[in-house]
C-alpha cells in the first residue's frame, strides 16, 4: 500500500507517533552520514531524518548533499534531540534530483544578501527568503480576504494604458513599431497612429483612474496589480515592477477614508502576527530584535490624525536638525515622518490636507483653494506606507485643474464622463505591496521581498 506525501509543517506540528510517513524535500545539512535536515517550503523549521548507514548503499549515501532532492519514506517517531517535537526514522529514500556540492552556491553558511540578489532562481531554499514569500503569501490573502469579507468587488484594470495617472511622465513604452526604422510624421515624430493600439501606450503605474470607474457603477472595489515605474533609481526603495493594492470607495469622504485604511492597516498586520507566527519569530531572531514589537505597537494603538499645516508646525518646533529643511510647502520626507511618528506621536499618524501644487490632480480641492483633501498614513521605520484621498467629483474643478498642470483634457475624456453621468463623493487610497513587506518583515531592501526584482540593468530571472 503507498503512502502519500505529507507536508513537513504538518508533521511538526500534528503528526501522529508511530505512523509511517513519506517527505520529499531538499536536504539542508548531512551531518555525520546520520542526520539529514531536509525542507520543504512549507515552514521555516526542518525536519530531521535518522539514517542507520549500515543499512543502506554507501554510493547511495554519497549523493545526500547539501541541495540534492529527496524522498524519504520512514516512521515518525518523538525527537530525542533539542528544539524538535519529533523526528523520522528513515526506512527507505530515493533520490530524486543530485546537487553537485562543489558546484551548488547555498552551502551550510549564512551568506550576504547582495550574493543572494546574484541567484534569485535559488535564493527561495534559504530559511530568510522562504519566511519571506511565505509572508508574501499570507499578507497577500490577507488583503483579498480584507476585502472580500468588506463586499468589495475585486476589479482587474489593465496593465497596458495611455494614460498616465500620476503625472510624472517616467513610464515603460509599449510599442510594436520598428525600433530602428519607426514611421514618421511629416514633422518627424514618431507615427504611434500606424502602431498596434494606434496610439502611443505604456506600461501602468496606477490602477487608480481605472479603479475610480469601477466605483462608479459597483460602489466599493479594489484592484491588486503589477504597475511599473521607470524611473533610474538604484535605491533600497525602489523597483521597476512591483504590486500595488488599491482600492476606490463611492460615497466616501476624507474621514471615510481614513477610517478605512486604519482598519484594514490593522488587520492585516494582525493576520500575520497570528498565522506566520514561525516565520515572524525567525526574522525578529536574525534581522531585527524590535520587529514583533512594532507589528504590535501598530494594532495597540489608534493613528494620530493631524492636517499636513499642523505637521510642518511640529517639525519647525521640534529643534531636530533635518538634512531636508522644512517649511510650508515642501513634500515631506521620510526623516520627517519618522520623527512624527517615532519621537513626537509615538503611535501611527495620518496627515491630511497638503498643499495642492505638490499632488496629483485627481485629488479633492479645499475650500481654502490652497490645499486638497489628500491623506498619507505614515508607519515606524517606513515613513509612509498608504497615499490616498478623497478624489475631485466637480466636473469644472477637475477640468481646470488638469488645465492648470499642462494635462491634456482629451487624454481624459472618459475619466471626465464619471463627473459628467452620475457623479458622486468618493475617495480611494493606494498601499505598496512590497513597501508592506519591508515593514512586516523587517528587510531592509526592497529587492529582498520580492521573488525576482525588476531594477536597472536587471532583468535577468
Amino acid at each position: 500500500m503507498s503512502i502519500e506525501r505529507t507536508k513537513i509543517k504538518d508533521l511538526i506540528e500534528h503528526g501522529e507517533l508511530n505512523a509511517k510517513v513519506l517527505i520529499k524535500g531538499w536536504v539542508r545539512t548531512f551531518r555525520s552520514n546520520r542526520f539529514i535536515q531536509i525542507n520543504d517550503g512549507s515552514t521555516i523549521n526542518n525536519i530531521q531524518a535518522v539514517v542507520d548507514f549500515e543499512k543502506f548503499d554507501e554510493t547511495e549515501l554519497r549523493r545526500i548533499t547539501t541541495g540534492a532532492c529527496l524522498q524519504i519514506e520512514g516512521k515518525l517517531t518523538e525527537s530525542m534531540g533539542k528544539g524538535q517535537r519529533v523526528e523520522i526514522q528513515t526506512e527507505r529514500f530515493e533520490i530524486l534530483g543530485d546537487s553537485h556540492p562543489d558546484e551548488y552556491p547555498l552551502q551550510p553558511k549564512k551568506h550576504s544578501m547582495e550574493f543572494l540578489r546574484t541567484i534569485a532562481h535559488l535564493r527561495p531554499r534559504t530559511n530568510t527568503f522562504g519566511a519571506v514569500l511565505r509572508i508574501r503569501h499570507a499578507l497577500s490573502f490577507a488583503i483579498h480576504k480584507y476585502f472580500n469579507d468588506k463586499g468589495f468587488v475585486y476589479l482587474h484594470t489593465p496593465i497596458i494604458t495611455g494614460s498616465d495617472c500620476e503625472g510624472a511622465g517616467e513610464m515603460f513604452r509599449v510599442t510594436t513599431l520598428d525600433p530602428v526604422k519607426p514611421p514618421l510624421t511629416k514633422d518627424g515624430k514618431v507615427n504611434y497612429s500606424e502602431d498596434f493600439f494606434g496610439r502611443e501606450t505604456n506600461l501602468t503605474v496606477s490602477g487608480q483612474l481605472e479603479g475610480e470607474l469601477g466605483a462608479m457603477a459597483l460602489s466599493d472595489i479594489y484592484t491588486f496589480g503589477p504597475t511599473f515605474r521607470a524611473e533610474n533609481s538604484n535605491t533600497p526603495r525602489h523597483l521597476a515592477e512591483f504590486w500595488m493594492i488599491e482600492p476606490e470607495m463611492a460615497f466616501y469622504d476624507l474621514k471615510d477614508n481614513m477610517d478605512l485604511a486604519e482598519d484594514f492597516l490593522k488587520n492585516i498586520v494582525r493576520y500575520i502576527l497570528e498565522n506566520s507566527a514561525h516565520d515572524i519569530d525567525f526574522l525578529t531572531k536574525m534581522y531585527d530584535q524590535d520587529l514583533k514589537h512594532t507589528l504590535e505597537f501598530v494594532i495597540n494603538n489608534d493613528f494620530a490624525r493631524i492636517t499636513y499645516t499642523e505637521a510642518i508646525a511640529i517639525l519647525e518646533k521640534s529643534g531636530q536638525k533635518f538634512e531636508y529643511p522644512v517649511s510650508w510647502g515642501v513634500d515631506l520626507q521620510t526623516e520627517h515622518e519618522r520623527y512624527l511618528v517615532e519621537k513626537h506621536f509615538r503611535r501611527p499618524v495620518i496627515l491630511i490636507d497638503y498643499p495642492k501644487d505638490i499632488k496629483a490632480f485627481y485629488m479633492k480641492q479645499n475650500d481654502d483653494g490652497k490645499t486638497v483633501g489628500a491623506m498619507d498614513v505614515l508607519f515606524p521605520r517606513i515613513g509612509e506606507i498608504i497615499g490616498g484621498s478623497q478624489r475631485e467629483e466637480n466636473f469644472e474643478k477637475l477640468v481646470n485643474r488638469i488645465k492648470e498642470l499642462n494635462l491634456k483634457k482629451e487624454d481624459f475624456w472618459w475619466y471626465l464622463d464619471t463627473r459628467r453621468f452620475g457623479s458622486a463623493p468618493h475617495s480611494g487610497f493606494g498601499l505598496g505591496l512590497e513597501r508592506m513587506l519591508l515593514f512586516i518583515t523587517g528587510m531592509s531592501n526592497i529587492r529582498d521581498v520580492i521573488p525576482f526584482p525588476r531594477t536597472p540593468k536587471n532583468a535577468e530571472f
